[in-house]
């Protein structure tokens, strides 16, 4: 039997708790190293914590048409961020739910495992299964209750 060390799940998200993108990595893996892979087809705002903080990871981003936002640290400089911003970094405790429903809505969290195949298959299974849920956690962000425009006149 071999030994397990551990590994982080990391995940991109939208507004509506749907899956953009997943990478698995070894436990010690630093958080910021899958984001530029996971986030190549991805453009506008990625909000993230304290851990994804870089220069070089923002720069490398930003030149491709993403923003990465995240909270600044107590010792770093106070810097302008727009409103919108600081509200929607506030609503990061989406991903939480998220992973909440991976761990135990889909069962993902299982330390039992006798092959890495048998994790793997789990982990996707879960994945998928997280897919198929009826109700996400989402930002609910969208106005409600707005009449349909009128259609066009030609």
């Amino acid at each position: 039997m071999g030994w397990h060390f551990g590994f982080k799940l990391h995940l991109i998200i939208n507004d509506r708790g749907e899956l953009l993108a997943f990478q698995l990595t070894p436990a010690n893996v630093d958080d910021r190293e899958p984001v530029p892979d996971m986030t190549k087809d991805l453009i506008g705002k990625l909000f993230g914590d304290r851990g994804y903080i870089s220069q070089k990871l923002f720069e490398e981003l930003y030149e491709r048409g993403l923003q990465l936002v995240t909270k600044s640290k107590k010792n770093m400089k106070n810097r302008l961020v727009k409103m919108i911003d600081k509200i929607l970094l506030r609503k990061r405790a989406v991903i939480e739910s998220v992973n909440d429903h991976l761990k135990n809505l889909c069962q993902i969290e299982h330390s039992r495992h006798r092959s890495v195949f048998n994790f793997l298959v789990n982990l996707m299974a879960g994945l998928a299964a997280y897919t198929y849920l009826p109700q996400k956690p989402s930002l609910d962000i969208y106005p409600k209750d707005l009449p349909a425009l009128p259609p066009a006149v030609f």
